[in-house]
């Protein structure tokens, strides 16, 4: 403690003046011992004196920041009449997700969940089931019974595109998905099914006759073959028919 009493006792005390710098030592300590005093710069050593502007820059320093203004005034705004003109996107924009389908309207999701995985906003839910000869949705083995997109969460990053094996899963160009409301933002997946086109049949339905899944996979199926068609008339023929005898033993039941 005296080693610290001592050495604050000879503490050198440093006060700024406009004109001048003064150190200010204990009683009894000469000027002379100036090894202890440590070189302070005052604030204003070194620095350039500043320049004075000259008449025309003061006159027209007022207008100067309207120059970016004055440089936009005469120029063309472009005014995009947004929603009534939507304006369209590029080819690869990253926008609404979409389940694609064969061309035989079979799906192609397998559920294999890579999508889900691959995910990094978690915001993909699948659950696989397994087709079987009376319902058969894709080709192979599985395929998604249970599709979910939550866009509160999903960031349209495209790593869930990548890591699908079948090119089922893509992004289109839409955009407009805003809502009030966060359950419409959960998408189910007769939301994300692509549309049927021409040709396609409704699943479940039977492979195409004489194939197997490879040949899905790479593109010989080009549509419908005529015992698939045999096969959804009559399907749809028998749904006629029980629609139009009654109801069921089954729906009585719940009556």
């Amino acid at each position: 403690m005296a080693d610290e009493d001592k050495k604050a006792e000879h503490t050198r005390e440093v006060r700024y003046n406009e004109d001048d710098l003064e150190i200010r030592r204990p009683e009894g300590e000469t000027g002379e011992n100036t090894d202890r005093v440590s070189p302070i710069m005052r604030k204003d050593e070194g620095q350039q004196p500043e320049k004075r502007k000259g008449f025309f820059a003061e006159m027209l320093a007022p207008v100067g920041g309207f120059g970016v203004t004055f440089s936009t005034m005469c120029r063309k705004v472009d005014t995009e009449e947004y929603p009534e003109k939507p304006r369209p996107t590029q080819a690869r924009y990253h926008g609404r997700h979409q389940l694609n389908r064969y061309a035989d309207g079979l799906e192609k999701c397998i559920g294999c969940e890579l999508c889900a995985w691959a995910c990094p906003a978690d915001a993909i839910l699948v659950e696989g089931a397994d087709n079987t000869d009376e319902a058969r949705f894709s080709p192979g083995e599985r395929y998604g019974r249970v599709y979910q997109i939550n866009y509160l969460r999903c960031i349209f990053c495209g790593l869930c595109i990548e890591a699908c094996p079948t090119r089922a899963l893509t992004m289109t160009n839409e955009y407009e998905m805003a809502d009030a409301e966060r359950a419409p933002l959960i998408y189910e997946k007769h939301q994300l099914l692509a549309p049927m086109e021409d040709g396609m049949l409704r699943a479940p339905l039977p492979m195409a006759d004489g194939t197997d899944h490879h040949d899905y996979y790479m593109g010989r199926v080009t549509g419908p073959t005529p015992g698939q068609q045999e096969y959804v008339a009559d399907r749809d023929g028998q749904t006629t028919d029980q629609n139009d005898s009654g109801p069921t033993a089954e729906q009585e039941a719940y009556r």
